[in-house]
């Protein structure tokens, strides 16, 4: 059940292994603490990112980009999928082997389910194991959420952001949700070659971001042979051998959508239930989420939570800081908190990738900011050249800027590298520069970074 034996106490117990547990994990044994991490399937090692998250993802996509707009092919998409394959498998040894290789980590296969307080259950088969610490991490992250609709489960033609990976090319494809997940995959699909509709319960996808950019992203989409119908509520969802149908009602009428395979794509939900919460008296939030402060501390001493099971922000990085946060509750001086976070930025792995940090102009507007705006489409970007050199000149760069004291207050990012630019201007943020400091800072040529200096330099 384990690479190690149970016998001894242990300082901790952290169930599940994703970023911020297993880095947890592996700081808290190099300190001298023993510690146990349990992981009910050994397909997860290393936790979803590596495993049917961030990486693979991002792989399929990037060889979906790599094939330049060519048609559908089966053989292209499975051989995408063996390198991803090869790809996660690769890491969830790594992952294995980096805390296997330190004798105070007791890994542990199964399911953990709580008895007590300090106390959890661990089941394997008929195989059982109880143990016990003074401090337990929950860190079991996250499931696709499954909406209450009638055909809406898992299997044939319907997928998740999981089984889909592994699923065959569809010719077409119906995406349920029109979200960050829901585009991401229409815009890998739609470049593999698949027919791809999106439907958007909302009067237009990517609701959270400002109209203009959401229309470049839509734009795109568009380009690559992706369809977005926004206001469709669907009703129902069947399948047979020749395809599914998805029922929907669009404005007062019903409508029926054909495809060979459908992508739920409404979101993720905090993985905890049959964790046996209720045995140790750990509250939860109307999500499931496992409550916990800016210490990541459940209403039980001794009891955390980290990663996407508290409910916070679900991306690998937050995980990692969470992992930040609680080392400093257990082995510093406890300064850290959630609370510490400014600036944190996140990206739509769409073609070209959408960044954003901060602020949109609206949410700017909603919070009284009285806001000045820099915006410019890429292709009009003179002093950007990088995109054009690799053949892709697409998208938009928008600033949002306290026009009393010239900080920074948001930006969204629509471009070739976008997902390193933001994290330049998420620190320019973190560190209060102005824009006009920003502006004026040396960038290496040909960048993307350098469009900075253009497009801020409208502000004056």
């Amino acid at each position: 059940m384990g690479s190690a034996s149970a016998d001894g106490q242990l300082d901790a117990i952290i169930i599940g292994w994703g970023k911020g547990g297993k880095t947890l994990a592996g700081t808290l044994a190099r300190a001298g603490q023993r510690v146990a991490l349990i992981e009910q399937s050994t397909q997860m090692h290393g936790g979803t990112c590596i495993n049917i998250g961030c990486v693979p993802t991002k792989a399929l996509i990037h060889d979906a980009e790599s094939r330049d707009g060519a048609g559908y092919d089966q053989q292209v998409f499975q051989a995408a999928v063996q390198r991803r394959d090869k790809l996660t498998a690769m890491m969830r040894a790594k992952n294995f082997s980096m805390l296997d290789d330190l004798e105070s980590v007791l890994l542990v296969n199964g399911k953990a389910a709580f008895t007590g307080p300090r106390s959890v259950r661990v089941t394997a088969g008929s195989d059982e194991l109880e143990l016990s610490a003074a401090k337990i991490i929950i860190n079991t992250g996250a499931l696709p959420a499954i909406p209450d609709i009638e055909g809406a489960q898992i299997g044939g033609r319907v997928h998740d952001s999981t089984t889909i990976q592994h699923a065959q090319l569809p010719k077409t494809l119906a995406v349920v949700g029109g979200g960050y997940v829901g585009i991401e995959f229409a815009s890998m699909f739609a470049q593999f070659g698949s027919k791809v509709t999106v439907l958007d319960r909302g009067s237009r996808a990517l609701s959270k971001e400002d109209p203009d950019v959401a229309r470049e992203v839509q734009a795109c989409l568009e380009d690559a042979g992706a369809e977005i119908i926004s206001s469709a509520s669907v009703r129902s969802i069947s399948q047979d051998e020749q395809g599914a149908t998805v029922s929907y009602e669009r404005r007062g009428e019903v409508h029926q959508l054909q495809a060979d395979a459908v992508l739920i794509a409404l979101g993720r939900v905090p993985n905890t239930a049959g964790l046996g919460l209720e045995a140790a008296g750990v509250q939860t939030g109307s999500r499931g989420e496992v409550a916990v402060d800016e210490f990541l501390a459940t209403n039980v001493e001794g009891i955390y939570a980290l990663g996407d099971a508290n409910g916070g922000p679900q991306f690998t990085y937050v995980s990692l800081d969470d992992h930040r946060v609680l080392a400093s509750q257990l082995l510093g001086d406890g300064s850290r908190s959630t609370k510490d976070r400014v600036a944190v930025p996140y990206t739509i792995f769409t073609t070209p990738p959408l960044a954003r940090v901060g602020l949109s102009q609206e949410q700017a507007a909603q919070q009284g900011f009285q806001a000045k705006i820099a915006v410019k489409k890429v292709s009009e970007i003179a002093a950007m050249p990088r995109p054009k050199i690799v053949g892709d000149p697409r998208g938009i760069i928008k600033f949002v800027i306290d026009a009393r004291s010239d900080q920074i207050l948001g930006a969204a990012l629509m471009h070739v590298d976008s997902q390193e630019v933001v994290n330049l201007v998420a620190l320019a943020m973190r560190q209060h520069m102005t824009a006009a400091e920003l502006r004026d800072q040396i960038f290496t040529h040909p960048s993307s970074t350098e469009a900075l200096n253009e497009v801020l330099a409208q502000l004056g």
